[in-house]
């Protein structure tokens, strides 16, 4: 009898969570547009030398194809000499995308296994992170370990955010993309994923380029560290917006900026804000698809490739 009761309830639990994983799918299987638009970047066959573009990820096809697909074409464009290839090191996205759309991305050990059966002998690596931060961090861990898998080795450029140039031009560029709306009554936000790494400085210091700059109606926030939502409700309060305008400071247009920013439940910024008495207008569009920002990755790449000695 304790063993027939032990077989119902395992196989109650199995049941349970078989529909709780489907409810989680039938959450995140809205329309994000056709993956078979996207070229995932892993074809073998290549020649000697490989630029591999490192990316965090998302689940949302029209996003990663302008966005991260965006800055792929753009170094290939600069680099025809080299093959650009495609790495992903969220496994949870990856793992989503293959499950409902039936395309593989290839996770950072995969596309370096790759590179080698495929007789690389040159790889450059660029991040298309925002700052040297966790994920950062973790990707020069793993390429440390085929550091002799290459026989010219391996190079790597640096994130979005290093020098001081970068974050001169990057907040230019962040201002330009808003300022039609900047007509002195309406809050300009920014809104960044955060981090609890020290890198997270970059965000406090990008409002403190604003400030240097003049542009009084600009602001950032972030979703998991600080500044948050709070502090900029805080810091917009007594200016007399009547709006406030949310775009993400993200390289993609996803899960973040769709939901956390954008949503409609009642813990959104959108929601957030349009409670605390303004009118909100959203922008998703993540910076990987702006070409400015492209530019800047691919310039950093070409560090890397005369790095490589080319």
């Amino acid at each position: 009898m304790k063993k027939l009761l032990a077989i119902l309830l395992a196989m109650a639990l199995m049941l349970g969570c078989a529909a709780a994983l489907g409810e989680a799918e039938d959450e995140e299987n809205y329309e994000t547009g056709d993956a078979a638009l996207d070229d995932a970047r892993n074809q073998d066959g290549i020649g000697e030398k490989e630029l591999l573009v490192v990316s965090f990820g998302t689940s949302f096809n029209d996003s990663r194809r302008l966005t991260i697909g965006g800055i792929e074409t753009a170094v290939a464009e600069a680099f025809p000499d080299y093959d650009v290839r495609r790495a992903f090191t969220a496994q949870i996205v990856i793992d989503h995308v293959e499950r409902r759309d039936g395309v593989h991305i290839d996770n950072l050990t995969e596309a370096l296994d790759r590179a080698v059966t495929n007789g690389v002998k040159m790889l450059v690596v660029q991040p298309t992170h925002l700052m040297h931060g966790f994920e950062y961090d973790d990707v020069m861990a793993e390429l440390a370990e085929y550091a002799d898998a290459f026989e010219n080795g391996i190079t790597v450029g640096e994130p979005l955010l290093t020098s001081d140039e970068d974050f001169d031009r990057v907040a230019d560029i962040l201002i330009d993309l808003l300022k039609e709306y900047d007509d002195g009554e309406t809050a300009l936000v920014y809104m960044g994923h955060g981090t609890e790494h020290e890198a997270n400085a970059v965000y406090a210091r990008m409002q403190g380029v604003f400030a240097d700059k003049g542009a009084a109606n600009y602001y950032v926030g972030t979703v998991e560290a600080a500044p948050s939502v709070d502090d900029v409700l805080a810091a917009i309060e007594g200016k007399g917006y009547k709006r406030v305008v949310l775009r993400d400071m993200m390289v993609v247009a996803g899960d973040h900026a769709n939901n956390d920013m954008a949503g409609d439940e009642e813990d959104s910024w959108k929601s957030i804000f349009t409670a605390a008495g303004y009118d909100v207008e959203c922008v998703l569009e993540g910076l990987g698809q702006v070409p400015a920002i492209q530019q800047i990755y691919v310039e950093h790449a070409q560090k890397a490739v005369e790095m490589a000695g080319e």
